[in-house]
């Protein structure tokens, strides 16, 4: 049984959401309907049960397209994702103040704006190794890296090398956790993409797109529609290079993955993560086989969810999480949601929520309480358990995870 509402689209193809008993506003609907005019969208869009206001397109969506692609539908954190893996560690391994190992961990996971080429990242010499981890990783991206930037100089980051971001968070949503499952097993999990590449990537094609649409006098109901024909030069270019950022990122969380654990070796008892890690992308383009036919599959704030595969869908910072099995649900081309999804903008969230509100709902989880994380904190999302609940037949839950600690970038 399928749990959609079907929107009919009098304009296009029609919209499939999962959204019962989810907050579904007027502005995300009239988006996806929107997004569902463009003539080349294959059989329909499915909106998953986190789906908000995107730019362009909305978060949350799976948009099946046959002879062109949306750059900005795909967006800038090209990659963007999750990876979790489970430790031999018990929930009284763990200290009972869980500061200092929230400072040991961001003193070896750079966050924000940081990265290896900044600040003490840079100068400390017992983090060598853990840089290293970083540079290692980087040599088997570094060919593909100089032909794309060859070929388009603009794409290059513009300060900072892609090689000293490998093994670094970044900002916005982005976060590092310790996590506890239903037999107090602990978690971590983290949540990263193709860092200031992938924005510049990203960016680039967005722009090309938009210049391609006025040469072809072609008038879209929004600019951030601008799409790249297949077939032309753009498209090619543009699905190798984002296939290498987000070879970029799904790298750049097994690094971070590998020197968190490495850290919480040298902390905490001996240990084993006896559970292969999970890593997925959430942002991401794919060529996929559905309903007899080959299209390209974006996905915009979602998760592959074939038949049997694993996949992570976290809360917000004072909630929980989930490991979860797909259950190859065609209606959804295979896919579910990759979190919560916010109910209000970061702007919102600053102006309606205080920081008693901020430290009441992040109780008993190691975090920041600070402004600086105001705009995650978990009033700005919708229920997670709404959210699952919409979604069953998507994926049935393998584990729950609750939080304990929480680094926000």
């Amino acid at each position: 049984m399928n749990n959609y509402l079907y929107l009919n689209n009098t304009q296009g193809r029609p919209v499939k959401a999962w959204i019962k008993g989810v907050a579904f506003d007027e502005n995300t609907q009239a988006q996806l309907l929107q997004t569902a005019q463009l003539p080349f969208i294959f059989k329909h869009i499915a909106a998953m049960p986190d789906c908000h206001l995107g730019k362009g397109s909305t978060v949350g969506s799976v948009i099946p397209t046959k002879g062109a692609i949306i750059p900005a539908a795909v967006g800038v954190d090209l990659g963007c994702g999750m990876v979790a893996a489970r430790t031999s560690l018990k929930a009284n391994d763990l200290p009972d103040d869980l500061k200092l190992l929230r400072l040991a961990l961001e003193a070896v996971l750079p966050v924000g704006k940081s990265d290896w080429s900044t600040g003490l990242f840079a100068k400390q010499d017992q983090l060598r190794s853990y840089r290293q981890r970083g540079e290692r990783t980087w040599a088997p991206l570094e060919q593909k890296y100089r032909e794309l930037t060859e070929k388009y100089p603009k794409i290059e980051a513009a300060h900072r090398h892609p090689m000293s971001q490998i093994g670094t968070l970044g900002g916005g949503n982005h976060f590092i956790e310790l996590c506890l499952d239903e037999s107090n097993s602990v978690w971590i999990m983290l949540h990263s993409g193709s860092r200031g590449i992938g924005n510049r990537i990203g960016s680039y094609f967005i722009t090309r797109a938009r210049q391609e649409m006025e040469r072809l006098f072609i008038q879209l109901p929004d600019r951030d529609l601008a799409y790249l024909a297949e077939g032309s030069g753009d498209f090619d270019d543009y699905i190798q290079a984002v296939e290498w950022a987000q070879d970029y990122a799904f790298k750049n969380r097994e690094v971070m993955l590998d020197n968190a654990l490495h850290m919480l070796q040298t902390l905490l008892p001996p240990f084993t993560h006896h559970e292969k890690a999970v890593n997925c992308h959430h942002n991401y383009i794919s060529r996929e086989h559905h309903s007899g036919e080959n299209v390209w599959i974006t996905r915009k704030g979602a998760i592959r969810a074939r038949e049997g595969e694993l996949g992570i869908i976290p809360g917000s910072m004072g909630s929980r999480s989930y490991i979860v099995q797909g259950k190859g649900n065609a209606e959804s081309f295979h896919s579910c949601s990759h979190g919560a999804g916010r109910t209000m903008s970061r702007t919102a969230a600053r102006k309606q929520f205080t920081l008693a509100d901020h430290a009441a709902a992040t109780q008993g989880v190691e975090c920041r309480k600070d402004i600086g994380v105001l705009d995650e904190t978990p009033g700005a999302y919708k229920d997670i358990e709404a959210v699952m609940a919409a979604q069953s037949d998507l994926v049935s839950i393998r584990h729950t995870l609750k939080q304990v600690l929480c680094i926000k970038g």
